[in-house]
């Protein structure tokens, strides 16, 4: 398992970590398996989105912000939202792993997704599978 610090920016944040993922299954030397990436956090999730166009980013995190908006919830830390959008996305993905690499599409990146930010976070990578 490999573990991976992160600091986020803005109150909601998709930072790629594609890279860090790639870079924990090819040190783990497995050749056929599965990659779970998940972050031990209640408001902050983990997707898998395109990586192509910045946009996309920036649809998603006002998509969900028109679906959970800020409002006056009754926790009283006022990051309700933030629980809710964590709910929504989920705080983990699983990807097969074929020939030592993480299987996505050609547009696909992998997200941490912040939405109580900024702060310093923590996701994990789990690789599963015969080398």
């Amino acid at each position: 398992m490999y573990s991976f610090d992160l600091d986020t920016y803005g109150k909601c944040a998709m930072v790629n970590i594609t890279k860090q993922v790639r870079e924990a299954v090819q040190k783990s030397g497995v050749a056929e398996g599965s990659v779970i990436v998940c972050c031990p956090h209640t408001t902050a999730g983990i997707t898998i989105n395109e990586n192509s166009d910045p946009d996309v980013v920036t649809d998603v995190l006002d998509g969900l912000e028109q679906i959970v908006p800020k409002l006056p919830y009754r926790h009283d830390e006022g990051n309700s939202d933030a629980h809710i959008k964590c709910s929504l996305v989920g705080i983990s993905v699983v990807l097969p792993v074929e020939d030592g690499e993480p299987v996505l599409g050609r547009w696909q990146g992998i997200y941490f997704c912040e939405f109580d930010g900024p702060r310093n976070r923590r996701f994990t990578v789990a690789v599963n599978g015969v080398r």
